[in-house]
């Protein structure tokens, strides 16, 4: 065989055993990538090092970095408990309010697991004083972190911003953003209408605590940092991962937290997946193999049907395996040969697809984000089976919706 053909089964090889198994998949991807290199390809490992992404690598440890700390202080669970707050008891208000919660806190960084983290035991907690159905409140946190979890400075976002770039598709950033923000609440106010959402009444409940600490002083330095940091992102547009780092450090050196504790924060698992994908994906692409691999994709679709097609399979592909890890590094650039084989097609609808499809399905409990609301569920609130179920079919369903959303009103955020 050639090395393209072998470097793309070395990639099947990565997607099938992050569907079956939980091992971090970037370790396999790196040690793939090594032999795929030097003793199929011929090159130095020079070569095979250079794929490594080093900007998106140090981009995404300053910015989980930055929000470790916030949220290792406590600062981002005085904001969700002060948006609580709003709410005022009022269980009509609860789903909706915590579909903002978290994906404002999302969106201002962290990205969506953490956000799913920090917001989902509040959500479950309060869902079940005020006795609004679980279901419902898990669907809230998780399709609420999803929605902001592709902010142009999110560590998500910055991920599929990166991926875009490979794919000859830069400066979309608030184009992908809207699209996964809007698949995001459409089935979310659906969620609402069919489970329970129009039975809930608006008179406060007693049941739900409206009283706060006040923050701390470094509590309020933190979220000073944070706000002239997102700030200095969005209006001046400065590099986010670096300008991370130097906000890291002004909070580390004023002792908001502990540099060990800030960062142990990091999501290195995460990291590394998502850098050894993007290496063995390198391989791929200066072997030949990418060619192969949109082939592929390419019989299983029509320039007419792209869109809906890459929504479904990335998100039946995501609901087993690691939407940013694996999914958005091996299938965003994809894009160009696939439009190429294809004879047709628009290369930003198909990627905002991909983006959208994969999300969709991220409720799902074999997903961080899913299995993190149900472990929320409070002792004696709710029977966590049928929770699993709920939410298992809710992900399988989330395919199919993907795809039709994808298919007939993708092109609206393409407009450029």
């Amino acid at each position: 065989m050639n090395p393209a053909t072998i470097s793309l089964l070395a990639l099947l090889v990565v997607i099938v055993v992050s569907l079956t198994s939980r091992i971090n998949v970037g370790i396999l991807a790196i040690a793939l990538a090594f032999p795929l290199g030097l003793y199929v390809a011929g090159w130095k490992a020079d070569a095979v090092l250079a794929l490594f992404p080093s900007s998106l690598f140090l981009t995404l440890v300053g910015v989980t970095l930055l929000f470790g700390i916030a949220h290792g202080n406590g600062s981002l669970e005085g904001l969700a408990r002060r948006g609580v707050r709003l709410a005022g008891g009022r269980p009509a208000l609860l789903p909706g309010l915590f579909f903002l919660l978290a994906g404002m806190i999302s969106m201002a960084g962290p990205g969506a697991i953490a956000a799913s983290a920090l917001v989902a035991p509040l959500a479950m907690s309060a869902g079940l004083a005020a006795g609004v159905p679980p279901f419902l409140m898990a669907l809230a946190v998780g399709n609420g972190a999803n929605a902001g979890n592709l902010a142009p400075y999110s560590s998500v976002g910055l991920i599929v911003h990166a991926q875009m770039q490979k794919a000859g598709l830069p400066l979309h950033e608030w184009s992908i953003f809207a699209a996964n923000f809007t698949a995001h609440l459409i089935v979310m106010i659906a969620a609402y209408l069919l489970f329970g959402g129009r039975k809930l009444g608006l008179a406060p409940h007693s049941g739900i605590s409206t009283m706060l600490p006040s923050f701390t002083g470094r509590q309020r330095f933190t979220l000073a940092v944070l706000a002239v940091w997102i700030a200095a992102v969005v209006v001046l547009r400065v590099n986010p991962g670096l300008s991370a780092f130097a906000a890291a450090a002004v909070l580390v050196l004023a002792r908001a937290l502990d540099d060990q504790a800030a960062v142990a924060s990091v999501p290195w698992p995460v990291l590394l997946m998502v850098s050894g994908v993007s290496v063995l994906v390198g391989v791929l692409e200066k072997t030949g193999g990418l060619d192969l691999f949109t082939g592929l994709l390419a019989r299983i679709a029509s320039p007419a049907t792209a869109n809906g097609a890459m929504a479904f399979v990335t998100g039946l592909i995501s609901t087993y395996s690691s939407t940013s890890g694996v999914v958005y590094p091996a299938f965003l650039p994809t894009v160009p040969g696939l439009v190429e084989k294809l004879g047709g097609g628009n290369p930003l609808e198909i990627a905002l697809s991909i983006n959208v499809g994969a999300a969709l399905v991220d409720v799902s409990p074999l997903s961080t984000i899913g299995a993190l609301c149900i472990a929320a569920l409070p002792a004696g609130g709710g029977d966590a089976k049928k929770l699993f179920r709920q939410m298992m079919l809710w992900g399988l369903a989330m395919t199919v919706v993907g795809a039709v959303f994808c298919q007939f009103a993708i092109f609206l955020f393409a407009k450029s």
